[in-house]
């Protein structure tokens, strides 16, 4: 083996810099930017067909679920119950459920009354974000502070359904209401919580879509519902976790998504901190269009506040335009529709009612 001489040198070419102004380095900001705008995607459905449409759902969903990791729910479970309220129309079950190796979740429970001896439609209502978690969708105007975000955001939407004849469950995701504790300063709490999760090999999103998962599952095994007639309805993240939640679980017949009408290549265009919205590496293959396309031929209506500022008009169309074309290929444009109202970031709920009714049919 030869061996370089002492005196060998290793040369640097140096370029001159001409004069004027320095080559400036890009900010984080700008070069996350154009990584944004160009993403991949790569797995966008670009079918007509109905056998092409079915297939890309397939390996769509299965690249989806490898993305979120493990959010299967408990086989089984016990149920505490936490407190019971006998109103005229409705029965208001507070549970706490349990399972070896899965974090208890809070969840209310609303039986329609007087009971039936028919078995009744069922819907999933999940809330948005803030401190009270679940309570404002299932009505708790009783409490500190509840009254008020239920007259802001029309957010009772739990008991208006229970009222309308389903039996609804409402579940508390992580972390927010009964699962928040006390927050540690001004720390973003969806952001800290995501991170604090990823290093332990878990998202927040497929943690709070087990526990969604988890309720469907309680809906379909209770006496009183009827398993084929179940439904999903939610606002701002809640909206986000019913997209979700629909596009996997096809016991779902019918959702409607409220206030959640952007995309992920939108939101973190800019600063962004949300966690409970993260699922790493999707933009790779796909977006929020893509999600909600796997709820396709399926029942979906979009909720759109003319004054809701946290969504772009020019994204939602691209939303609707790219989710059409997967219902179209099945078949099913008529199925998937948009409440366009006047009001803001709230629940409207009155294309959802009719739509609900026209599925799932209450008696």
């Amino acid at each position: 083996m030869k061996v370089a001489p002492a005196w060998f040198v290793v040369l640097f070419v140096i370029t001159a810099i001409p004069a004027g102004e320095p080559e400036k380095v890009p900010p984080i900001s700008e070069r996350l930017k154009a990584e944004v705008a160009n993403a991949p995607l790569a797995l966008r459905f670009k079918g007509t067909t109905a056998d092409e449409c079915r297939a890309w759902q397939k390996d769509f969903t299965a690249k989806l679920k490898t993305l979120l990791g493990p959010h299967a729910p408990p086989a089984k479970w016990n149920t505490t119950v936490v407190s019971v309220k006998e109103y005229d129309d409705y029965r208001r079950e507070e549970l706490l459920l349990t399972a070896e190796g899965h974090p208890p979740l809070p969840v209310y429970l609303l039986l329609p009354r007087p009971k039936s001896d028919k078995k009744r439609p069922a819907i999933l209502a999940i809330h948005g974000h803030g401190a009270h978690g679940h309570h404002p969708v299932a009505g708790r105007d009783d409490l500190p502070g509840v009254e008020n975000a239920i007259k802001n955001n029309n957010y009772d939407y739990g008991r208006q359904l229970v009222r309308q004849g389903y039996v609804v469950v409402v579940p508390c995701l992580t972390p927010f209401g009964d699962r928040l504790g006390k927050s540690s300063g001004k720390a973003d709490l969806c952001a800290d919580t995501f991170i604090r999760m990823q290093l332990l090999g878990k998202t927040l999103m497929a943690e709070n879509l087990r526990d969604c998962l988890w309720s469907v599952e309680l809906l379909a095994r209770h006496p009183e519902v009827d398993a084929e007639r179940i439904g999903c309805v939610g606002l701002s993240l809640g909206g986000r976790m019913t997209m979700l939640t629909a596009a996997l679980e096809p016991r779902i017949k019918a959702c409607v998504i409220s206030g959640a009408l952007n995309v992920m290549q939108e939101r973190i265009s800019r600063p962004y901190g949300c966690g409970a919205q993260i699922i790493p590496g999707l933009l790779q293959y796909g977006d929020v269009p893509e999600i909600a396309s796997l709820i396709a031929p399926r029942a979906c209506l979009w909720e759109v506040g003319s004054k809701d500022k946290l969504i772009d008009p020019l994204w939602a169309d691209e939303i609707l335009l790219r989710q059409r074309r997967a219902y179209q290929a099945l078949d099913a444009a008529g199925k998937l529709s948009v409440d366009r109202f006047d009001g803001g970031h709230v629940w409207h709920g009155k294309a959802a009612m009719v739509l609900l009714a026209k599925v799932l049919r209450p008696r």
